[in-house]
């Protein structure tokens, strides 16, 4: 490690967030090498670049230098750590297992009229094969599919979950992304739930309302008291 690197490295363990910034920015092709054997699991792939340089951060805070380890070797398992803890913790939406089946039923139904048609059948066609309303069927689908990205707009208000809870400082961007995530965990399950469907699934309250059983009035209650929640625990 060269002398630079240690000085650096002693700075930003002091709290030197500039020289913190210039480690992450020196060492993003580390950063980015740990994150892309992550990809395909269903999380935005700046998400997991992020959420490396989080335990990049985290390894520096932690680093000691007296032990006589590459910082490079300490650090990798730090950032995978970050990324494999919150794939295990992501907190995405608890799917019942009435739900699992009727997806399982509609997967099926879509098969048989794949063969039959010789192309995609439309969502009326499912409707008619399942005896489910064409709404219904894109409830489930939704709710069974991969999580979106935080940064993903919803398709009726036109914001992201981070817009909705404020405008970071550039300086603490990084942070604060990951720990809306772990934040959002903390809360009750339902406004999890809510929470998950409305941003990490972009659903509408109307079709987050038939995932959940409840009305779009409660819908609506439940986001707004996860918002106001998050706020109150990320200011």
């Amino acid at each position: 490690m060269t002398e630079d690197m240690t000085a650096a490295l002693r700075a930003a363990k002091n709290g030197d967030k500039q020289a913190a910034e210039t480690l992450v920015t020196e060492n993003s092709g580390l950063i980015w090498s740990i994150a892309r054997r992550f990809f395909g699991r269903g999380v935005d792939t700046d998400d997991l670049y992020q959420l490396g340089c989080v335990g990049f951060l985290k390894a520096i805070e932690g680093y000691d230098e007296s032990y006589g380890t590459q910082f490079s070797t300490y650090a990798v398992p730090k950032i995978s750590g970050e990324i494999r803890r919150f794939l295990r913790d992501d907190g995405a939406v608890k799917v019942s297992r009435g739900i699992k089946e009727q997806a399982q039923s509609i997967k099926a139904a879509r098969c048989r009229l794949e063969q039959k048609l010789g192309r995609e059948p439309t969502v009326s066609e499912l409707s008619e094969e399942t005896g489910l309303e064409p709404a219904e069927i894109a409830a489930t689908e939704t709710a069974v599919g991969p999580t979106e990205s935080l940064q993903r707009e919803t398709g009726d208000e036109g914001f992201t979950l981070e817009h909705i809870l404020g405008d970071y400082g550039q300086e603490e961007r990084l942070i604060e992304r990951v720990a809306l995530r772990e934040t959002i965990s903390r809360l009750p399950e339902r406004e999890q739930r809510v929470i998950s469907l409305r941003y990490f699934h972009s659903m509408t309250q109307d079709s987050a309302a038939r995932v959940l059983g409840v009305s779009q009035v409660q819908v609506s209650r439940l986001e707004k008291r996860a918002v106001e929640s998050l706020r109150q625990m990320l200011s």
